[in-house]
């Protein structure tokens, strides 16, 4: 039997239908089920600040292995590679992060009400 995708079901009246689109859904809701918007953006924002201590943990982690074959205390430059390819992923993804949310605000800021 081939899989359904029951992502894009509108106007279900099944409750059974509901909750498997709910729980099998490609398609999930980021913010969770929280019905306040002060809890979607505590665990946004939670998540933003997590993502920054993970890419500042990485850079520190690569800048230590740099240090460490710069004296000679390793020749392990896999390792070191290793390190320095982490660093520049979360480094990238946290940069467009920012971008993403940095345009969202000028979109904010420049609704007219």
């Amino acid at each position: 039997m081939a899989s359904l995708d029951i992502s894009q079901l509108r106007n279900v009246t099944s409750d059974v239908i509901r909750h498997a689109e709910k729980t099998n859904s490609r398609v999930y809701n980021v913010l969770g089920d929280s019905t306040g918007n002060d809890e979607s953006f505590k665990s946004i924002f939670s998540a933003a600040v997590d993502n920054i201590s993970t890419t500042n943990a990485y850079l520190s982690d690569a800048e230590n292995e740099e240090i460490k074959w710069a004296l000679g205390q390793t020749e392990n430059t896999h390792d070191l590679s290793i390190a320095l390819q982490k660093a520049q992923m979360a480094l990238q993804y946290t940069v467009a992060i920012r971008d993403r949310a940095m345009s969202a605000y000028r979109e904010l800021t420049q609704m007219q009400i």
